[in-house]
């Protein structure tokens, strides 16, 4: 696992969405509904990356590299005004080392998760997906006026990561 910077003097939240829901990312409504890695169904959450590339791979995992070719996304970066607020949690500090590995997540690991965004706006987790990047989960409630968006753009995929078969 690469090390998080300590105290990053900048840190920017990445998130891709589709095109209709580029003007609520924000909300986290979706992850609300449905419960996520780090958050239970009733929770707001909005999930994104420390970096592009990973937020891109953390929905391709989803959604699979041909919606990310075939439906409009956009891809939004939103800088963190006080990265003080943003706790770094490391491997050791989570209960469970299986909770860092893909799957579906426990009850214990999404109640972790609600109560550090009961306490914090922002989490630095480390990635599922890529070991060696990091995650971004926000409390849309507690980080208004903790963020500003620098950055929203529509995504154009690679397209020789959805290739025609052979």
């Amino acid at each position: 696992m690469s090390p998080a910077p300590l105290a990053p003097s900048e840190l920017y939240f990445w998130r891709l969405d589709r095109s209709e829901h580029a003007a609520t990312w924000f909300s986290g409504i979706g992850a609300e509904l449905g419960g996520g890695r780090w958050n239970s169904k009733g929770v707001k959450a909005v999930y994104g990356s420390a970096d592009p590339s990973t937020a891109i791979l953390e929905v391709a995992v989803h959604k699979g590299f041909r919606a990310l070719d075939c439906v409009p996304h956009v891809l939004t970066a939103a800088r963190i005004l006080d990265t003080s607020r943003v706790p770094r949690i490391v491997p050791s500090q989570i209960a469970n080392p299986n909770w860092l590995i893909p799957g579906t997540p426990s009850l214990g690991q999404q109640k972790f998760g609600d109560e550090l965004l009961e306490r914090h706006p922002f989490i630095l987790i480390p990635s599922t997906v890529s070991r060696h990047s990091w995650n971004i989960v926000m409390n849309p409630q507690l980080a208004q006026g903790l963020y500003e968006v620098v950055q929203q753009e529509r995504f154009a995929l690679d397209t020789r990561l959805n290739p025609p078969p052979h």
